[in-house]
């Protein structure tokens, strides 16, 4: 016997088709989502991971700038105070220059010379006198090249003038104060020791 089915098969193989493509279109749909949804998790998270990274590493800056100034104010500090030593210690060699200048004017000094002016600048100084005669400053000179305190007389200007009357030569001197080494101490002498 034959068997003829006259139901619309096709009809319904193509409804099946178009059920089964509607499910798979909302499973890549919720699958493509759910995809996406993690990616943009993930992306999110690194974001803001190194967000949290640049901003500790800010805050890290704004630290190592104020020890920075710190540091840059305690070098200045430093070298003012190196600068005030310098200062100190300089004026502590250089104390007795002036007594020794002086001495050695008042022992160099020849007779029928007169000083007006001594100025110093460090080891330069200067001196503006009066002579009687032009022999006499020259012995000064020689005096002062003599001198174990003074070096280098060199004579800038000398000229006659005649300020109270009696005819005198204007002069003006630039020279030198020697450096001197300083004075070592003496060893002391060794104690004798006697056993007993």
């Amino acid at each position: 016997m034959i068997r003829i089915n006259l139901l619309p098969h096709r009809a319904e193989k193509r409804k099946a088709r178009q059920i089964q493509l509607i499910a798979f279109s909302v499973i890549a749909l919720v699958l493509g989502a759910l995809v996406v949804g993690f990616v943009h998790a993930a992306i999110s998270a690194q974001i803001s991971y190194q967000e949290r990274r640049n901003q500790y590493l800010k805050q890290e800056t704004e630290i190592l700038d104020k020890q920075i100034a710190e540091i840059k104010k305690l070098r200045e500090q430093t070298e003012s105070l190196l600068a005030r030593k310098t200062v100190v210690e300089e004026l502590q060699t250089t104390r007795s220059d002036v007594v020794h200048l002086m001495d050695q004017m008042l022992r160099i000094l020849p007779d029928g010379v007169y000083l007006k002016s001594i100025k110093q600048t460090g080891n330069k100084i200067n001196i503006t006198g009066y002579a009687q005669s032009n022999a006499r400053v020259s012995t000064l000179m020689r005096a002062i090249d003599s001198s174990p305190w003074l070096e280098k007389p060199s004579l800038v200007e000398i000229h006659a003038t005649t300020g109270t009357g009696a005819r005198m030569s204007e002069f003006v001197l630039n020279l030198s104060l020697k450096k001197q080494a300083p004075a070592t101490p003496l060893a002391p002498a060794k104690a004798v020791g006697t056993k007993g």
